[in-house]
């Protein structure tokens, strides 16, 4: 015991006479303190600088915190997969700057460790989007339109590979360079809403500015509040992340991953009914994750006995494709932490959730004008081209401005089915109009028998504005007189080119001459179109005009009236 105070004595007077040595003490004894204590600052320095790397990692990020990885997992395959996580969570800027942020997110580890939080997390606070996200995407920069194949496989025991092609019109690019314009409008001018819930899924108010100043404000129709209200409650201004929220983190509904692992043949699209079955499995409920592999690895045991041929020949490609299976559900649903592909909104697009259609649902409406934010299936992209099995060279159709005044009203997705008519083929092909056999413009199954359902078409008062602007469709159709049969000579002036007045002229008039065929004048209608002629007198059965007339056509002439075009036609088609 008596020892102890000695040894103390001793420890301090050797600390003290290495940092502070006695005269007459060796240069280097002299030294050697300042050289340790610049070793140790380097060290700590060095550790410090590691540390803060590391920290600052995407390792660190998505593997330490038990609530990470639903949102790890995602993040290893997305656009995002080689940008670290402070990039956007933390941001850029000078080093005190970004030690402040994260010094902040001590709150998150105080939350850790005490549980002072709740399954699913979503995030609350994120970094301004032009502080992050326009770092690297300059939205000054024009991009112009891009082509997409989204490929789908249907239900049948083939796997049927369909696709659907459009033109991505992105946008952007500054007013001041006359561009501003697609998809990227939305950055480059000034959009502000107002979202009645914390994931913004709701907007019932949006007031766009424009370059003057002059401000639009469109309310939602089965908004809940009045005007007053909405207006009073906190507005955002609309940016990256309004609509690009899950870029980096995005889980696939299991239709869209099956098709993806079927596309990248990461799943043998041969097998039978693969798809069908792949998707059932994947969306089954299931009270573990242990229940779910078995159900899962019991795919390959259903095959043996449903298709003991095709599985004694093919059993290593069902093996392949339970295991990818069994690795889309480990990525996609997270037990613990009360996530799926369910569990966060995804505001790309306008199927699985809102999206667009939180906005562009054709029900926000000016309160002063009656017009609406514009629902239009070519307004960001052009019109979906789907490609059936052999099909060789699909046609992508590209809208170049060109239309009639009735497309230019802000309603017309709503109005487009009460305003079908026969006008209608001088621009589209129309077979089987509103059908989904791809057989025509009219018939694209990307548009029709789909439940849009996130579509305001049906909102309140929706339909006493449509009557409002355009009450000529209220009325019941007007019956078309028949033309007169048995007065005047059988000539174009006399009875055949009132008939092709009344019946062609819609479509084949001058303004519009569908096909290059003009029908209001003789000389045009002997001319014929862009394919030749299509009146040959003398010879009414190879005239191209009554071969249409007798198949299919939009516009027809009854029976009478094509009797008469024969016979005028075999008289050799005079004019007087």
């Amino acid at each position: 015991m008596a020892e102890t105070p000695n040894f103390w004595k001793r420890a301090k007077k050797a600390v003290r006479n290495f940092f502070f040595p006695p005269a007459g003490a060796p240069r280097w004894q002299r030294v050697l303190p300042y050289a340790t204590l610049g070793v140790l600052t380097l060290v700590v320095l060095s550790a410090g600088a590691y540390g803060w790397e590391y920290t600052n990692s995407p390792t660190f990020c998505g593997t330490t915190c038990h609530t990470m990885p639903p949102e790890y997992a995602a993040y290893q395959v997305s656009p995002h997969a080689r940008v670290a996580c402070v990039e956007c969570h933390i941001g850029r800027g000078f080093i005190a700057q970004r030690i402040t942020r994260k010094a902040g997110d001590v709150q998150h580890i105080i939350d850790t460790l005490f549980t002072r939080y709740e399954y699913p997390i979503f995030a609350e606070k994120m970094r301004p989007a032009r502080e992050t996200c326009e770092q690297c995407h300059y939205p000054a920069k024009f991009s112009d339109d891009s082509l997409r194949q989204v490929v789908h496989f249907q239900d049948d025991e083939q796997n049927t590979r369909t696709a659907i092609y459009l033109a991505l019109r992105t946008g952007g690019g500054t007013r001041r360079e006359g561009l501003g314009r697609g998809i990227h409008w939305h950055v480059e001018n000034e959009v502000w809403f107002v979202a009645t819930d914390p994931l913004q899924q709701e907007i019932p108010y949006v007031r766009v500015v424009g370059p003057d100043g002059e401000e639009r404000v469109y309310i939602a129709l089965d908004a809940e509040q009045t005007r007053e209200e909405l207006e009073a409650m906190p507005q955002v201004r609309m940016d990256c992340i309004t609509c690009h929220n899950r870029i980096t983190h995005n889980i696939l509904p299991p239709d869209r991953a099956v098709d993806m692992a079927l596309w990248r043949r990461q799943i043998d699209a041969s097998i039978p009914y693969i798809r069908e079955k792949a998707v059932a499995v994947l969306s089954a409920e299931y009270e573990t994750d242990e229940e779910a592999h078995a159900a899962i690895r019991a795919l390959a045991d259903a095959y043996a006995e449903e298709y003991p041929d095709y599985y004694a020949e093919n059993e290593a490609a069902i093996q392949q494709a339970v295991e990818m299976l069994l690795t889309i559900y480990d990525s996609s649903v997270f037990r613990d932490q009360k996530v799926d592909w369910r569990t966060h909104p995804n505001n790309i697009g306008h199927k699985e959730w809102p999206g667009c259609f939180r906005c562009h649902d054709g029900q926000h409406v000016n309160p002063e004008t009656n017009e609406t934010i514009r629902l239009e299936c070519n307004l960001c992209h052009s019109i979906p081209q789907v490609v059936v099995p052999g099909e060789i060279e699909p046609t992508l159709p590209l809208a170049t401005g060109i239309q009639p005044e009735s497309h230019f009203s802000t309603h017309w997705i709503a109005l487009h089915r009460e305003a079908f008519d026969q006008t209608c083929q001088a621009c589209h092909t129309v077979t089987n109009p509103g059908g989904t056999d791809n057989s025509s413009f009219c018939s694209n199954s990307a548009c029709h028998g789909i439940a849009w359902q996130y579509a305001g078409l049906d909102a309140p008062g929706l339909a006493e504005i449509l009557a409002a602007e355009h009450p000529e469709l209220q009325q019941p159709p007007v019956e078309v007189t028949p033309a007169p049969s048995g007065a005047g000579e059988l000539t174009w002036d006399g009875q055949i080119g009132a008939l092709f007045a009344q019946r062609c002229a819609t479509c084949h008039s001058a303004a519009i001459a569908t096909g290059g065929l003009v029908l209001e004048s003789y000389e045009a209608a002997m001319a014929g179109g862009k394919d030749g002629a299509v009146i040959l007198p003398g010879d009414a059965e190879g005239s191209p005009l009554v071969q249409v007339q007798r198949g299919e056509h939009f516009g027809k002439f009854s029976d009478e009236e094509l009797a008469l075009i024969v016979q005028w036609i075999n008289a050799g088609a005079p004019q007087n």
